[in-house]
C-alpha cells in the first residue's frame, strides 16, 4: 500500500468507496458547495498527475480526481481475459458510478491521455451534468495511428514481460513524457503504485484495450462515445496541447478543433505528454480562467 504522507507534492488524503464490486480511491479536495471540477487521468499515470493543479484550483473548486481502477490507490484486481474489469466500458462505468454516489449532477471535466475515452464517455451518457471541457493530450475517437512503443506493449508475452515484469511501460514514461528531466523523487512517485508485476495490471490492460479494429472488444464503446460528443458541441472546451508528445500528437489536437471549432487552443512546442509537469507555468493560469469564467460565474 502506498503511503501517501511519503509523496512529495501531494498534501492529500484519499477517499474510498466500494464501486462496482472494487475498492476505488478518489481525491475529494475544496469546499463541498463549490463548483466541482473532475478530473480523469489516463495511462500510466494516476491522480498524482494533478496533484499541482488541485492544490491550485481548490480553494474555489472542489476537485474529484478518481484513481482508474488498477491505478494509484484503487484495488488492482488480477483477471485473465476476456473478463478483464479494465475494458473501456468498465473504466466508463466506475466513473458514472462514483459520480452518482456523489450527487454530482453539474461539474467542469477535464481529461488526459486514456481519460479521455473514459471521461468523455461518462459526459456523453450526461451532458447535462457538464458545464466546461478541458482536454489535455488525450482522445476520445478512433485513430488509426498507434505509435510503435505502444504496439510492441501488445505483442503477446513481450508486452507481459515488459510492461508487467519490467516495469517499462511506466518507468519509460517518467522520461519520455517530459522535456524536462523529473527530479528522482517525482518519478518515484509517478511509480509508486507500480511496484510488482501483480501491481502493474492496469499498465498492461490499458495498452491492450486501446481499440485498433472492429474486433476488438471496446471498439463498440469507443465508438459510441466518438458519435455522442456531438452531444457536448455547445460545451466551452479548452485545449491545451504538449506538442513534443510521441503519442497524441498534432493530428489529435487538430481533430478536436475539428470538432469543436470553438474551442480556444494553445500549443505548447517544448512540452511533452506530461504537459503539466513541463508547462505548468503558462497552462495552469490559463486553466484557472477558463474554469473561473465558466464554473464560477456559472455557478
Amino acid at each position: 500500500m502506498i503511503d501517501a504522507t511519503k509523496l512529495p507534492e501531494y498534501p492529500f488524503t484519499p477517499n474510498f468507496a466500494d464501486i462496482n464490486g472494487h475498492r476505488l480511491a478518489w481525491l475529494d479536495e475544496g469546499p463541498k458547495d463549490a463548483p466541482v471540477l473532475v478530473m480523469a487521468h489516463g495511462n500510466p499515470s494516476w491522480s498524482y498527475l494533478f496533484r499541482n493543479l488541485v492544490q491550485r484550483l481548490r480553494d474555489r473548486f472542489r476537485c474529484i480526481v478518481p484513481d482508474h481502477l488498477g491505478c494509484g490507490f484503487s484495488d488492482k484486481p488480477q483477471d485473465a481475459p476476456p473478463d478483464t474489469p479494465y475494458r473501456l466500458a468498465t473504466h466508463i462505468a466506475n466513473l458514472e458510478a462514483l459520480l452518482t454516489c456523489l450527487g454530482i449532477t453539474r461539474c467542469g471535466l477535464l481529461v488526459h491521455d486514456w481519460g479521455g475515452g473514459i471521461g468523455m464517455g461518462w459526459a456523453v451518457r450526461h451532458p447535462e451534468c457538464v458545464t466546461a471541457l478541458v482536454a489535455c493530450n488525450t482522445a476520445a475517437f478512433r485513430s488509426e495511428n498507434m505509435p510503435k512503443r505502444i504496439a510492441l506493449a501488445r505483442i503477446p508475452l513481450f508486452g507481459a514481460l515488459t510492461v508487467q515484469g519490467l516495469n517499462a511501460f511506466a518507468g519509460l514514461a517518467t522520461k519520455m513524457a517530459v522535456q524536462k528531466p523529473l527530479r528522482p523523487e517525482i518519478a518515484a512517485a509517478f511509480l509508486a503504485p507500480y511496484d510488482s508485476w501483480q501491481n502493474r495490471i492496469a499498465t498492461l490492460r490499458f495498452v491492450q484495450d486501446v481499440p485498433m479494429s472492429p474486433a476488438h472488444p471496446s471498439w463498440d464503446t469507443l465508438v459510441e462515445v466518438e458519435n455522442g460528443l456531438v452531444k457536448l458541441a455547445d460545451k466551452p472546451l479548452l485545449l491545451c496541447w504538449g506538442g513534443a508528445d510521441f503519442c497524441f500528437g498534432r493530428d489529435f489536437y487538430e481533430e478536436w478543433q475539428r470538432r469543436f471549432p470553438q474551442a480556444e487552443a494553445h500549443w505548447f512546442p517544448e512540452a511533452g505528454h506530461y504537459l503539466f509537469e513541463d508547462a505548468a507555468a503558462e497552462i495552469f493560469p490559463l486553466i484557472d480562467t477558463f474554469l473561473s469564467r465558466h464554473l464560477l460565474e456559472a455557478s
